[in-house]
């Protein structure tokens, strides 16, 4: 039998209708301006090594939030419990807390005529966020996708000897939002994911892992279990034998599982949050150009894929309920715009990008949609030809990317590059730049853009960057 979403006791509830009478509860005990956001969803995980199940989890989770106003003060509050006692408790908590707070004249809800029309009925509109089949597997089979999945990275190769498992999970999830301008809005989302992260034993006794993974809106949109075991048994492979280097300055050329990184640092460079507090090496670099001619940098947040269902990070509506749009971040080189929710954007003197970012509790943050580099026209094996000596990086470690300064320094592991060719896996290794210079120095943009989450990029090959090794 398909498997169907898990149901809660309380699963009757309209979440459209509860944010909405929430709001409608905070303007009654007196708040000047209030917003209210309600989730609910399920998740199934399983984990299988060597073939047993390790880890199975299934979960259904619905909670709600209140963010209240009293004329320039504010305050958030969020619970679980949806009984009308539990939101009453609800309102009178976040009402409280309101009254003690801080005033702030740059706080407060987008204006009413900011928010405009949006598609609210995901399953019904055009960014086909939502799709039904991730529950036509039975829990039986999608054990067995996992299974499916390890066992192809197990027979790929007899080095590979062991395998830290085979995984599969869905979600679906559903979000609402309602506040006191006038707006009202909901979307459903589903996903389904596999993957594989087998270990392999070399000559020298050491053993390598890697892995690899496949996600989707729907499950018509996965890579087989076969085919993703298949390309984690080779990864794994490639990194036996590894060594380290002698430090030195080559070219390097970023991955695309890895320059992704490249560009969620720029986006945190870019955010409104990191500006407005000085505390970037963008800031004051509005319409200067900071990188190369090649590169632009989009933040979208209602695009499709190209398989037609909508991206990982497209939307109908932001955090604050304002209507999803696309922002060039970085168009040919220039930075064209910071990101912004409307807090930010006041403490700037700007607009809001719709970059609100909400979960339950707390203010809105910043947050992107589907954030990319336009891909260029060579291909990774064009880059990599043309590279004398230098570093093919597969894997980083660490979060030493510092975006106040931009200095640059983490962990990598990858492939040695020698007259255009892979020679042999490198370890135990760091890279290290600046995201001033790194950005300026960028020589060559791949073909290869595919999106596996919100944040993608192709390949990306940077100069002057140091190695340090042995």
């Amino acid at each position: 039998m398909p498997q169907t979403a898990p149901q809660s006791a309380d699963a009757a509830i309209d979440i459209e209708s509860l944010v909405a009478d929430v709001v409608a509860q905070a303007m009654k005990a007196g708040a000047s301006d209030a917003e209210a956001v309600a989730r609910e969803g399920d998740e199934f995980s399983v984990n299988v090594r060597m073939g047993e199940v390790e880890t199975l989890k299934e979960s259904g989770s619905r909670g709600l939030g209140l963010r209240v106003f009293l004329g320039q003060r504010s305050a958030s509050a969020s619970t679980s419990d949806l009984t009308p006692d539990g939101i009453r408790q609800l309102v009178d908590g976040a009402m409280a807390l309101a009254k003690v707070t801080e005033e702030d004249p740059f706080t407060g809800l987008p204006e009413a005529g900011e928010f405009g029309a949006v598609e609210t009925r995901i399953g019904e509109g055009d960014l086909h966020l939502y799709y039904d089949d991730v529950y036509s597997l039975s829990g039986a089979e999608r054990i067995e996708w996992a299974r499916r999945a390890e066992a192809a990275a197990l027979q790929a190769d007899p080095r590979i000897t062991n395998s830290d498992g085979g995984s599969f999970d869905a979600a679906t999830g559903r979000k609402a939002l309602a506040n006191s301008r006038g707006f009202a809005g909901s979307y459903r989302t589903s996903y389904a994911g596999v993957a594989a992260a087998p270990l392999a034993m070399g000559t020298d006794g050491k053993m390598q892992r890697d892995g690899w993974w496949s996600s989707a809106r729907r499950l018509s949109d996965l890579e087989s279990p076969e085919a993703v075991g298949a390309e984690a048994a080779r990864r794994a492979l490639r990194r036996l034998g590894a060594r380290r280097m002698p430090t030195q300055r080559v070219p390097i050329v970023f991955a695309p599982e890895v320059a992704r990184t490249l560009v969620g640092s720029v986006f945190e460079a870019a955010s409104g949050d990191a500006i407005w507090r000085s505390a970037s090496f963008l800031a004051g670099k509005l319409d200067e150009t900071i990188a190369v001619p090649a590169l632009t940098i989009v933040d979208d947040h209602a695009m499709l894929l190209a398989i037609g269902a909508g991206g990982f990070g497209t939307s109908p509506f932001d955090g604050e309920g304002l209507p999803s749009q696309r922002n060039v971040v970085v168009e040919n080189g220039v930075l064209r715009t910071y990101l912004l929710n409307t807090y930010a954007a006041r403490k700037l003197g700007m607009k809001s990008t719709h970059n609100a970012s909400r979960s339950l509790a707390g203010a809105p943050g910043i947050g992107s949609g589907n954030l990319f580099v336009q891909p260029g026209a060579r291909t990774p094996e064009q880059i990599i030809g043309d590279v004398p000596r230098g570093f093919y990086v597969t894997g980083l470690m660490g979060f030493g990317v510092n975006v106040v300064t931009g200095d640059y320094s983490r962990g990598a592991t990858g492939l040695w590059i020698e007259n255009g060719q892979l020679t042999h896996a490198v370890e135990e290794i760091t890279i290290a730049g600046n995201l001033r210079e790194m950005l300026m120095n960028i020589t060559a943009i791949g073909n290869d853009l595919v999106f596996r989450g919100p944040v993608a990029s192709p390949t990306l090959r940077i100069d002057g960057m140091t190695v340090a090794g042995s």
